[in-house]
């Protein structure tokens, strides 16, 4: 009789992808075969896993047969739930590993799956923040450990994951039934209702997949229905929401627990009066909303004391968003005057605020409550009317006595300073320095430490190929596939003949398996005829650089040094530097974008040393460089922006079609002088089409290509930016920032992409373009009234909002750049104010309250077309109010 491997022979059923033919293998199993696979298993994970990429891919693939091999064969409950939570089976389908995996447990004792179920629950972590798909990844196990629960009846540990996870299936159940009912019958319900209130991450789930469907059913209203219907006890639900609510949290965690209290709509008895007025002061807006709600119709019955009335009007009135100010004056004005009168020291806040009209309302309620006002209430009146305008004050004074204008302290105006950019690391030395650079991710993409890794590849290729290659050994095992099939890159992983990060990986494998590279790039080039790239000049330089270097590595060959490595963080390359790089290669000719980059770094203003050196080199490359030294590069590729469009003319738009220009309106053009040709003649045209912006996603590489021509990689920004600012991708308005740092001429395509990235979606990518314009401030280089010029275009285009322009010009302001904002300003407003019979546009007046402050720290006088006449008007809008304002500031 020939005796079997019962390990051998589980791996062997693994690795043939049967669920069912493992499971009726593993049945046959004896204790000693069981035990002796549970001993191997781990091991063998951790072997297979060392083997680099592929193979961690191929037990992604087998995760569900290896769980099903693990829980069979492994003895103790514990050693079977940390078999089951081991990261390299977070990407098995849960519904259908769970069926499986409790298959193989039926055998075992109820008190062992119980075991078993309560440690799962107990090894859950909370679901990360993001959407219901990571949240749904996250929960791999809780379709196995619910499945033990129900089936044991064990009660579960408290554990917020387990909570969430019944909430994500739950909401994932309805949707699937198109908003049938699903959770009368949960078996879960009794267990779970209690602790939704308890538990983190449970809103998320709610927030993110909750449907509306035809009949307003959703698991929040199916909640109120079984309450009810007394599924479900009504002051469990009732008491859980109050209990939330009072614990804190933003919007989005107590926005489901909102819904559900509107749901039950609780009668006045139940309303916990004294626990919503302690609440407003810091809760989230929401809450806020509703507690205030509730708190009126608590006191519609009479159910508010005066001293919880006066508390929560002093609360709302200290809240920061304005219509928490707007809904104490209103509530407060709508209070019999002696109720009214307990609480007036509650609008002592609210005469600091804007808008005016708000101060104005609250100037009319407090004088008329004055004579219900008791002291404490009448000072603190009285002192936050000091710091009103002259005639609010005196209205404040008649009803309440003197009251002194608050002296002015003069504000410190800060200077502009420029902000860094980070230092360059030091060049790559030794082999072992690159193969660990390397190793780490390249994602996302950094261009100073692609040009570190490239010169470093490029340097120790030519010093020992041999020893390079036998050190990134490891890198390429782990890396790439083995056996290696091109096909997989061309056609299975997309972006390999385009996206930097990969032509990077591409150069080292070139140099380590030239034959499986060069394979490669012959399918790539097959499929790049069918599909040419899209890219704007400037990337495709970029990648022509790197494809260089590859095509030179697969053809055996190497050179001493790359000349267009950075020597700075703006992109630029020393001149002398440079002389010396041209000088190592002797009589080597240089890789053709490699100097054509170099060339184009150099600083605008060169010292004599290097070009004297440079007239030394007998090299063609040599006495290429120095005649660039020695005569200067071509002149400035001519920027333009469309000239017939008025805002370029300074002629005024016309018409109310003018917001709905179509998008060749952002569009800047680019010409090379003559004489100019080849990849420089590219890089330095730019022709618009006639609908759309043009795309990328790499524009951070951009300002180091031509970083002492920044109106020239402002101009192809500008044609890209407009398509990314209403999404999240990374990096874009950054190349807005790095490119403030570089040299050369700034003017329209600069004040372009700086309104373009003040114009994004999120604040943290405006920060980076108000960082842009505080540095080209600093540094005395801003285009204030292209600037304007600017905002007024792409405002009025519609390509930009202006409430989001108006809040980064305030940050130019108050970091010390007054005099530029206020010059920029005074040539955008005219373009913006709203003509006879046009609708002014939202954050308008925000925008003239910036242009206020800023042009009364730079002290600045003069007219604004159109300004006296929006000041004229009646009303007490913020708009009027501001108009005002800033008329009398720059009229003296």
């Amino acid at each position: 009789m020939i005796k079997t491997n019962p390990v051998r022979d589980v791996l062997d059923r693994v690795e043939a992808g049967s669920v069912a033919g493992l499971v009726a293998f593993l049945q046959s199993l004896d204790d000693d075969g069981r035990r002796a696979v549970a001993r191997h298993l781990p091991a063998h994970l951790g072997e297979r896993r060392r083997a680099g990429i592929e193979a961690e891919r191929r037990i992604w693939e087998l995760a569900p047969l290896y769980r099903v091999a693990g829980a069979f064969c492994m003895g103790g409950a514990e050693q079977v739930a940390a078999w089951l939570n081991r990261q390299e089976f977070r990407w098995v389908e849960p519904k259908a590993d769970a069926a499986q995996v409790m298959s193989v447990l039926a055998d075992r004792p109820v008190e062992w799956r119980r075991d078993l179920a309560v440690r799962l629950v107990r090894r859950m972590r909370p679901a990360p923040a993001g959407s219901a798909w990571r949240r749904a990844q996250s929960l791999r196990n809780w379709d196995l450990a619910a499945a033990l629960v129900v089936e044991t009846g064990v009660e579960p540990p408290e554990s917020d994951a387990f909570v969430s996870g019944w909430m994500v299936r739950t909401v994932e159940r309805q949707w699937m039934s198109r908003g049938k009912p699903v959770l009368a019958d949960d078996p879960l319900l009794d267990h779970m209702v209690p602790r939704l209130f308890r538990a983190a991450g449970v809103a998320g789930a709610l927030g993110s997949w909750t449907p509306a469907w035809e009949d307003g059913r959703s698991i929040v209203g199916e909640l109120a229905e079984l309450a009810r219907a007394g599924r479900v006890p009504r002051a469990t639900l009732l008491n859980g929401c109050a209990g939330r609510l009072l614990a804190g949290g933003d919007a989005a965690e107590a926005g489901p627990f909102v819904r559900l209290w509107r749901e039950l709509r609780p009668e006045v008895a139940e309303i916990p009066v004294t626990d919503f007025v302690r609440l407003l002061p810091s809760a989230s807006s929401p809450v806020v909303e509703l507690a205030l709600e509730e708190l009126r119709r608590a006191e519609s019955a009479g159910a508010l004391g005066d001293e919880l009335f006066a508390e929560a009007i002093e609360a709302l009135a200290y809240r920061p968003e304005k219509k928490s100010l707007a809904a104490a004056v209103k509530w407060i004005a709508a209070a019999p005057a002696p109720r009214g009168g307990r609480a007036v020291a509650a609008l002592a806040p609210v005469l600091d605020a804007d808008p005016p009209s708000l101060r104005e309302r609250a100037v009319r309620v407090a004088v008329k409550l004055a004579p219900h006002a008791d002291g404490p209430g009448r000072e603190a009146i009285r002192e936050a009317a000091t710091r009103l305008p002259a005639a609010l004050r005196e209205r404040v004074a008649a009803a309440f006595g003197p009251v002194e204008e608050a002296p002015q302290e003069p504000e410190p105006v800060p200077v502009p300073a420029v902000t860094p950019l980070p230092a360059l690391q030091p060049p790559i030395a030794s082999v072992a320095e690159l193969a660990a650079e390397l190793d780490r991710s390249l994602w996302p993409e950094d261009p100073a430490r692609f040009e570190r890794i490239l010169a470093a590849l490029v340097a120790l290729a030519h010093q020992d190929r041999a020893a390079l290659v036998a050190g990134l050994q490891p890198w390429w095992r782990t890396h790439w596939r083995h056996p290696f099939e091109a096909s997989t890159y061309v056609y299975g992983i997309s972006g390999f003949d385009e996206d930097i990060c990969f032509l990077l990986s591409r150069c080292a494998l070139a140099l380590v398996s030239p034959a499986d590279s060069r394979a490669l790039t012959a399918l790539l080039a097959d499929e790049s005829r069918r599909r040419p790239s899209f890219e704007p000049a400037p990337q495709r330089f970029v990648q022509q650089r790197f494809r260089e270097v590859l095509a030179l590595f697969e053809r055996g060959g190497t050179i001493p040094v790359l000349l267009s490595t950075p020597t700075s963080p703006t992109g630029h390359v020393d001149a002398a530097t440079l002389v010396e790089r041209v000088e190592r290669l002797g009589d080597t000719e240089p890789l053709a974008c490699d100097f054509l980059q170099a060339l184009l770094r150099l600083p605008r203003r060169i010292d004599p040393g290097p070009v004297a050196w440079a007239e030394r080199l007998r090299s063609a490359a040599g006495r290429r460089l120095a005649a660039r030294l020695r005569d200067g590069g071509p002149a400035d590729p001519v920027v333009t922006w469309d000239p017939a469009d008025p805002v370029v003319t300074g002629e005024p738009f016309g018409g109310p079609e003018a917001p709905h220009r179509p998008l060749r309106g952002t569009h800047v053009r680019l010409a090379p002088p003559e004489g100019v040709s080849g990849w420089q003649a590219e890089l330095w045209t730019l022709t618009p089409g006639a609908d759309y912006p043009g795309y990328s996603r790499h524009l951070v590489w951009w300002p180091a290509v031509m970083p002492s021509h920044r109106e020239a990689v402002a101009a192809h920004v500008a044609e890209c930016l407009p398509m990314v600012l209403e999404y999240s991708i990374d990096g874009q308005v950054e190349a807005v920032a790095a490119l403030a740092h570089g040299d050369g001429p700034t003017g329209i395509a600069t004040a372009g992409v700086l309104v373009l990235g003040m114009g994004h979606r999120l604040p943290a990518q405006r920060d980076w373009a108000a960082d842009a314009v505080i540095t080209l401030a600093a540094r005395g280089e801003l285009p204030a009234a292209d600037l304007g010029r600017a905002v007024g275009r792409l405002v009025r285009g519609g390509q930009v909002k202006l409430n989001r322009v108006a809040g980064a010009l305030d940050e130019v302001a108050a970091a010390g750049a007054h005099a530029e904002t206020w010059a920029a300003l005074a040539r955008a407003i005219p373009l913006l104010l709203p003509r006879p019979g046009e609708k002014a546009r939202a954050g308008l007046g925000e925008l003239l309250k910036v242009a206020a402050r800023a042009a009364a720290r730079a002290g600045a006088r003069g007219e604004v077309p159109g300004l006296v006449e929006l000041a004229a008007r009646k009303g007490s809008s913020v708009l009027v109010h501001e108009a005002r304002r800033l008329h009398e500031v720059i009229s003296g």
